[in-house]
């Protein structure tokens, strides 16, 4: 089986634990503002077999599991061709190879169940908790990612990952909302905090548009410091 992908990483280190090989799918069905890889929106470009990911992984394997790493697969949406994550999962469970899956959850829920029960771990991506600001920031309502995240909470090793964006979704009220909504889960998963950055503008530029969060700063210590507060006041776990 193979997949479109846009690119892979060797030598991974913020994509789960561990040193990792990332490889980054295409094909998404949000349109995120922030999003820094806007060119693997569309389900296409070049084609990578499930062996093909196992032979470049093997190639630094020694150094992937000394350092407690593996395989992270991301996107793009990389539950938009689940049917090869979920193969190329069950390969790494054979071969011992740690796997994650890096998703915003914005799939049908037999998507996630079929992939995410060959994973070892899941960094799963919110923007907002609010509808119309994840409406704002995305193009979609995040009903089926809360949804979806609810039903995955206790069935997976989840991390949650929130991009923080000043003056968009870090007010106390949005962070409380977040907390909310994380105490409401059948399992409290921890939290990464993610500083909003544009370093993908260009990308948007390279493509013919128009960066559209021009003029947002960028987040900094003291807003990840605010966010991280907010949610350790409430019990929640911050990484």
């Amino acid at each position: 089986m193979q997949a479109y992908y846009h690119s892979t990483e060797t030598f991974g280190t913020v994509d789960g634990q561990g040193i990792r090989y990332v490889l980054f799918l295409t094909g998404c069905a949000l349109a995120c503002k922030f999003c820094h890889n806007r060119d693997t929106w569309q389900n296409k470009g070049d084609s990578i077999t499930v062996e093909q990911v196992v032979k470049q992984y093997n190639r630094y394997r020694s150094y992937y599991e000394a350092s407690g790493g593996g395989i992270t697969v991301s996107g793009g949406e990389p539950l938009l061709q689940a049917d090869f994550v979920t193969e190329l999962f069950q390969r790494c469970r054979l071969d011992g190879i740690h796997t994650t899956l890096d998703t915003a959850g914005y799939a049908g829920q037999d998507c996630l169940a079929r992939v995410s029960a060959h994973a070892d771990a899941v960094l799963y991506g919110l923007k907002a908790i609010d509808d119309a600001i994840h409406r704002q920031l995305t193009g979609a309502s995040n009903r089926l990612i809360l949804t979806n995240l609810r039903w995955l909470a206790d069935k997976a090793a989840v991390t949650v990952r929130y991009i923080v964006i000043p003056g968009i979704n870090d007010s106390k009220a949005d962070i409380n909302k977040l907390a909310l909504y994380l105490q409401s889960l059948p399992a409290i998963p921890p939290v990464e905090l993610l500083p909003y950055h544009a370093a993908g503008r260009y990308k948007w530029q390279e493509l013919g548009h128009v960066y559209p969060l021009e003029g947002i700063r960028e987040a900094g210590v003291e807003d990840i410091n605010h966010a991280r507060l907010e949610l350790t006041r409430r019990g929640i776990v911050v990484l």
